[in-house]
């Protein structure tokens, strides 16, 4: 009596799992035949899929010409893991990786998958670079405040310089949106402010290059006033950056003879400056700068 043999249509889909028993099989040293009769193959399936395997190196179903194929778990898998390791990975980016794995998919697809699970696409933002030396002096800057009373940083007077536009980016006034009116068109001015927790101090416009001569008429013009009109403690501290001319001999010799107190300032800390919320929103919320507004 001859053995019953289970053969598979050949019409049917052979599962993945299945197609990886047939090369591990045929890695081991198998022909065709033997792993027909162990599997309940037909020979020509399991020739196809070696064969496949051999070309292309691997076993899953590739695409069609023409057509794309969906983001199998697998694959979203390999997605969310890439974006998670490195967030500034572009769609285009992580088309091009599925590809090496035989996916095919249209990037606005893996953009809105992404989407689902959480992550979504933002311009990324920029930072100052950091030195080994300027991140210890940050994280030293922030141990030392770390319990500082709330009274001290109400009498903190931050201040900062920006570049505002005079006729800038806003979509608002592109050349399609208005009636042109404006005299002279385009330009932009320097100017330097400051502000502490009672409100905006007073704003000086710079002319010209600003040296340290410049740096203390302001200080005495502008930054002095505003400690009285914001009513700050006569314990009140200056912020300032670390720029030559706000650091120099002459204005550090200005200070100490008006008896202005500053804060230290850790180097390339612009982001720790809370001044730069006030110049995005004099702005309207469009930053000439990537991350300083100023």
């Amino acid at each position: 009596m001859l053995k019953e043999q289970h053969i598979l249509p050949q019409s049917k889909e052979i599962q993945e799992q299945m197609r990886n028993k047939i090369v591990d099989m045929y890695q081991s040293g198998k022909g065709y035949k033997a792993i027909s009769k162990a599997l309940g193959l037909q020979q020509t399936t399991v020739r196809a899929i070696i064969q496949k395997w051999q070309k292309h190196g691997t076993v899953e179903n590739l695409p069609r010409s023409g057509q794309m194929t969906k983001i199998t778990p697998r694959a979203q898998r390999r997605l969310i893991q890439e974006v998670t390791k490195d967030p500034t990975t572009t769609s285009k980016e992580l088309q091009a990786s599925l590809v090496s794995v035989k996916v095919s998919v249209n990037d606005s697809s893996i953009r809105k998958r992404l989407g689902k699970n959480g992550l979504h696409g933002r311009v990324p933002r920029r930072k100052p670079l950091l030195s080994k030396k300027n991140i210890k002096a940050r994280l030293s800057f922030a141990r030392k405040h770390l319990d500082d009373p709330q009274d001290f940083w109400k009498n903190a007077l931050w201040t900062d310089e920006t570049k505002v536009e005079l006729f800038g980016s806003n979509t608002t006034f592109q050349k399609k949106n208005i009636i042109p009116t404006v005299k002279y068109g385009g330009g932009s001015v320097m100017v330097r402010g400051c502000f502490a927790a009672s409100g905006p101090g007073r704003l000086a416009v710079i002319n010209g290059t600003m040296k340290s001569a410049v740096y203390q008429k302001i200080l005495k013009e502008n930054v002095r006033p505003s400690f009285h009109d914001l009513k700050l403690k006569r314990t009140w501290v200056l912020q300032q950056d670390n720029d030559p001319k706000h650091t120099s001999k002459s204005t550090s010799e200005w200070l100490k003879k008006n008896k202005m107190k500053t804060l230290e300032w850790p180097s390339q800390s612009p982001d720790l400056n809370p001044i730069e919320m006030l110049w995005h929103d004099l702005k309207g919320g469009s930053c000439s700068k990537s991350l300083q507004c100023g």
